[in-house]
């Protein structure tokens, strides 16, 4: 219930040309949005579960979240289209979150960076695994293993491919 409360006061807050822009993207894909949304939730959900101090920050719980939360997104619009139609949505969706609740520039690269880093981790996986038997159990085991190698971003010029980032919070 809490989580639902977070989201519906988010889009309280939100101005009429952001829900417009949210609206348009919903719309024109109505079950991947809808997908995108449970994606979220679940997300948000064992992301605070897994790494309560973090997953809210810009620790290296948040890098989980925001890279947990593109697999699922791929995932959940995989099992109903193909994936470069999932992929193409998934950034555009994650894209959108971003332009619309913006951050410093340092913490829009590292969320940028790491819905990235889901996106490609996803992509790697499928061809190993059909689409179809997917669990959310393959990421979280998976993306814990790649944090144990998470960079801490400190400047916009770092580049750290293939690996997550995160905020030095000290």
């Amino acid at each position: 219930m809490r989580t639902f409360s977070i989201f519906f006061n988010t889009i309280r807050s939100m101005s009429l040309k952001k829900i417009m822009r949210l609206l348009s993207l919903a719309l024109s894909h109505p079950l991947f949005s809808l997908l995108s949304f449970h994606a979220t939730l679940q997300a948000y959900s064992i992301a605070q579960k897994k790494f309560p101090d973090t997953a809210s920050t810009n620790g290296i719980g948040n890098a989980f979240r925001h890279a947990f939360w593109c697999c699922l997104i791929m995932m959940y619009c995989c099992k109903i289209s193909s994936p470069e139609k999932a992929l193409a949505f998934c950034k555009r969706m994650t894209d959108l979150h971003e332009e619309l609740f913006p951050n410093k520039p340092l913490e829009t690269k590292m969320d940028l960076h790491n819905n990235k880093f889901g996106m490609d981790y996803f992509m790697e996986l499928l061809p190993g695994i059909h689409r179809q038997f997917f669990e959310k159990s393959f990421f979280i085991d998976g993306l814990e293993k790649k944090m144990k190698e998470a960079k801490v971003l400190k400047n916009l010029n770092d580049d750290f491919e293939g690996f997550l980032v995160y905020l030095d919070e000290k």
